[in-house]
């Protein structure tokens, strides 16, 4: 008896469709699981850091909704880039994330790329946390009482300023604001705040310019002065200091936090990861938290969040000028 090859068509068409839907069936129901086990969330600095504490009150505010503990892992070292390079060798899967930050993401990759063992293209965004400004800081008994007064100094006077390190995001937009507004200041750079301020207030450098949140308490008891903050528009904890825009040089650089996964996590998971981080932004206790000590929180989700990097980086390559090129690579 022979068999129809015509007749046997139809059979192969419906158990390839079958076939089909039994694997995307499977498929639905392992993303659906998403996640399966506690996520990892990587952060490149040392338990009770500024970054840290940022890191562990996002993960703490996700674990709550994705209904997985996020853990958070410290890497600290190299400005945070260790933490970036584990996170970009790791299995694509939603189980490991990096605290994601503007020294890593953008000034690295803007001015140091050949020194990296990763590039911005090996992760995946999920989204933007918050943004901090970078402020001007004197001591309380400095004669500089507001920015724009420091700024016409330093056009008569070689004034100097302490960082927290060559190289690092507050350093180079102190440079960019040297640059735009035409003034020469010597740069002076410390291993951590605590001694900078202890030179600041003895007298030994002129101005600090660092990321502001880490020294609101040193403000608020009287030891500190902010004259100016970087940014688009001031910053509600601090409505009466200026911006740089305000004073003619346009510098909006900031110290920024966000969430990253490996390159190739698939765009699912990142859908769920960024929906949860959304959710715990919109947290008022989430807020207060940020925003008590002058950063602001930004939901800026997925490839908003990808054009936002990518944006940070152009401007870091911006000031990125022969001269500062050598001091980065002494």
């Amino acid at each position: 008896m022979k068999t129809s090859l015509s007749g046997t068509r139809p059979l192969r068409r419906v158990a390839a469709t079958l076939a089909l839907l039994v694997v995307a069936a499977f498929s639905h129901a392992a993303q659906a699981a998403y996640p399966e086990q506690p996520i990892k969330l990587v952060v490149g600095f040392p338990p009770g850091g500024g970054g840290d504490l940022y890191g562990r009150l996002i993960a703490s505010e996700m674990s709550k909704t994705l209904g997985q503990t996020v853990v958070v892992e410290n890497r600290a070292g190299a400005g945070g880039n260790i933490a970036a390079d584990v996170v970009a060798k790791s299995k694509p899967d939603g189980y490991t994330l990096l605290l994601a930050m503007s020294g890593n993401l953008a000034v690295s990759p803007a001015l140091k790329p050949a020194s990296l063992p990763y590039k911005p293209g090996d992760f995946a965004p999920i989204g933007l946390i918050l943004e901090a400004p970078h402020g001007l800081f004197v001591a309380s008994n400095s004669k500089y009482t507001d920015g724009k007064a420091v700024l016409n100094a330093a056009k008569t006077h070689k004034l100097s300023f302490a960082s927290t390190g060559t190289g690092g995001a507050a350093h180079i937009g102190m440079e960019m604001i040297r640059q735009r507004a035409g003034v020469d200041m010597l740069h002076v750079p410390y291993k951590g705040s605590g001694p900078a301020i202890t030179d600041l207030i003895g007298g030994q450098v002129d101005m600090f310019f660092a990321t502001a949140s880490p020294l609101m308490g040193q403000v608020r008891q009287g030891q500190l002065r902010v004259l100016a903050l970087t940014g688009a528009q001031r910053s509600p904890a601090l409505p009466n200091v200026p911006t740089f825009r305000e004073l003619g040089v346009d510098v909006v650089v900031t110290q920024w936090y966000g969430l990253v996964a490996p390159a190739g996590t698939p765009k699912d998971v990142l859908a769920k990861l960024s929906e949860h981080l959304s959710r715990a932004l919109a947290q008022p206790e989430v807020r207060d938290a940020i925003r008590k000590d002058a950063a602001m929180e930004r939901n800026l989700p997925l490839d908003k969040f990808g054009r936002y990097i990518a944006e940070d980086i152009a401007r870091y390559k911006s000031a990125a000028t022969p001269e500062l090129l050598s001091q980065i690579a002494q």
